[in-house]
């Protein structure tokens, strides 16, 4: 099993970005916990971290007949990206949309999640841990 978690938008920035909402655990600290969970599991994950919207869609078209899942936290882009919800629909790879803190107890504008609609699931609020059950999600069944 292969998977590709995407990271968008200030996510390089975790554990100086925010550390009362994101937490102090920096960005390799999360890249870290995913590799071992793979390890452990067996899996094959690519992590890749993108501030541009053009690169994040490169990188879901990329996984097109190379990957069996996406894990993507669109930062930003999740609210209002509707070229990243038809990039992951056009690939009809099973993707995961995840997101560190709890987007439905933010800010009005952080509750609206455009590729939503596109994934078979969101994880929210659940810290890094969200990206490890996103990952085991994907795993179910194969």
């Amino acid at each position: 099993m292969k998977i590709m978690v995407i990271n968008g938008p200030n996510l390089n920035m975790l554990g100086i970005r925010e550390p009362e909402i994101y937490g102090d655990k920096t960005f390799a600290d999360l890249e870290n916990i995913i590799e071992e969970h793979g390890k452990e599991k067996g899996i094959e994950i690519t992590s890749l971290q993108s501030n541009s919207e053009g690169e994040i869609i490169d990188y879901i078209h990329y996984a097109y007949g190379n990957y069996d899942g996406i894990v993507i936290n669109p930062g930003a882009y999740t609210h209002y990206s509707y070229a990243i919800a038809d990039a992951i629909s056009a690939v009809s790879i099973p993707t995961v949309e995840v997101h560190i803190s709890d987007i439905n107890k933010r800010e009005e504008f952080r509750k609206i999640s455009v590729t939503k609609a596109a994934c078979v699931k969101q994880i929210s609020g659940h810290g890094f841990d969200g990206y490890l059950e996103a990952i085991d999600f994907l795993c179910q069944d194969k």
